[in-house]
């Protein structure tokens, strides 16, 4: 007998983010299709994308316009490499990102994935302040509980100990400044006064590393794997202004926020503020391919140019800017301009926080039920150790992906689930959590 997608895949694939043990009594799930908000199982199961596939899927499986753009691809250029040599896709793509950013980042630089967005931008950081010759300013800083890609690079900006802690000894690790978590409000104060008192933190901090630091990374709004800890949109102008005080890069990590995850574009736009840096990946793609890119300030760009090849920025991988994936990209933002995207997600973001605070409002294991634009998150309060696999199980046997973070339950649905498909989902994570808690 022929050995079944879930035999042959626990045989020959090593899967990311997992203890492969566990799959001894939780079932890997094979998706043959996806159409849409829906993932379709061998078994026919279909089973409602309420995480996008990892943060990544924008505007549905399998949708007709980016299949489009990609099969018109398909046929001009598949691929050519960057050194050298340019495409249509790659310059239209740069020349859109940087009028999103107003002109702000003028310049784009291509990679994979978002690990490898951030490497490039903390060593554009680095690079730039030593062709300047201020080769002092060797130093990151970071927010604690940031998450930046797990790379060994990527890894000294991130605090988080499940990812680092096995590779310390390989990695270089930055300070960390307190988080503006908007959780940690005493009695009386707001989300923008918790913001305030981080980001005093930072200018201590800032102050002691004397001139030393290159640049301070962070996700803007939302620290994904952190939680979904949110936090108010004051830290990031203060984090700016500070940054320029102290000469010192801030770079946005917008791979997870960007892409109108919050409610803009990007979620520093609701600071008022630009970043020196701004790395995309997962959404800019709509979720077809891998694809990031870091975008810059002019004054970055041009301290590499020059004559000297040694100050030029050697980074490169076989990939860079291909062609499909930047037509995805391409096919993406003209789903965003043609769909009045953002205006939508106004309405939708409204529907889920009042389904989910009709839902969980009064669980007596709900804590801190929060919402920023079209991600929504709460917190469980007496989860077992096992919760997640069990919760992750428990959704989907009632039609849902949903997957959370340690104790945080997150919904960071595509852009195109209608009323019922929000309904079902939300039924689905209650459904999931009573089950998870017994």
């Amino acid at each position: 007998m022929a050995a079944s997608l879930l035999q042959r895949s626990l045989a020959a694939v090593w899967h990311p983010c997992t203890q492969m043990q566990h799959h001894e009594t939780l079932p890997l799930t094979p998706i043959i299709r996806g159409e849409g908000p829906w993932l379709i199982t061998e078994d026919g199961r279909r089973l409602l994308d309420g995480i996008s596939s990892w943060w990544v899927n924008l505007f549905g499986h399998c949708n007709p316009r980016i299949n489009a753009a990609l099969r018109d691809q398909l046929e001009q250029l598949e691929h050519v490499l960057l050194a050298g040599f340019t495409h249509p896709p790659a310059v239209a793509l740069s020349e859109r990102l940087a009028a999103l950013t107003g002109g702000s980042l003028g310049h784009a630089f291509y990679a994979s994935d978002g690990a490898s967005a951030t490497e490039i931008a903390l060593k554009m950081s680095f690079h730039m302040w030593r062709n300047r010759g201020l080769l002092q300013k060797d130093r990151f800083l970071c927010l604690e509980g940031g998450y930046h890609g797990e790379t060994v690079g990527a890894l000294a900006v991130t605090d988080v100990p499940l990812f680092r802690d096995a590779y310390a000894p390989l990695v270089r690790q930055a300070a960390t400044v307190p988080s503006p978590d908007a959780q940690r409000a005493a009695p009386g104060e707001t989300a923008a006064d918790v913001a305030r008192r981080a980001a005093n933190a930072l200018e201590a901090r800032l102050e002691a590393e004397n001139g030393r630091v290159a640049a301070f990374i962070l996700e803007p709004l939302v620290q994904g794997a952190a939680g979904m800890v949110m936090y108010d949109p004051e830290y990031l102008r203060l984090a700016r202004t500070l940054c320029d005080r102290y000469q010192a890069h801030l770079i946005c990590d917008e791979i997870a926020v960007g892409c109108g995850r919050t409610g803009t574009f990007f979620a520093h736009e609701q600071a008022g503020i630009h970043p020196d840096l701004l790395c995309l990946s997962k959404g800019i793609s709509g979720g077809y391919l891998p694809l990031s890119v870091v975008l810059c300030r002019e004054e970055i760009f041009r301290a590499f140019y020059g004559s000297d090849t040694r100050k030029g920025f050697l980074h490169s991988h076989s990939y860079t800017g291909n062609p499909l994936a930047c037509r995805a990209a391409l096919a993406t933002l003209d789903i965003f301009e043609q769909d009045d995207v953002l205006a939508a997600n106004c309405g939708r973001a409204e529907l889920l926080g009042r389904l989910l605070e009709e839902t969980f409002s009064g669980h007596p294991a709900v804590r801190f039920l929060r919402q920023r634009g079209m991600i929504a998150a709460f917190d469980v309060e007496g989860a077992a150790d096992g919760f997640p696999r069990r919760f992750f199980a428990a959704a989907l046997e009632a039609g849902a992906l949903l997957r959370p973070i340690g104790k945080t339950v997150y919904f960071m649905p595509p852009y195109v689930m209608d009323e019922p498909e929000l309904r079902a989902l939300t039924a689905a994570a209650f459904s999931a959590l009573e089950q998870a808690l017994t």
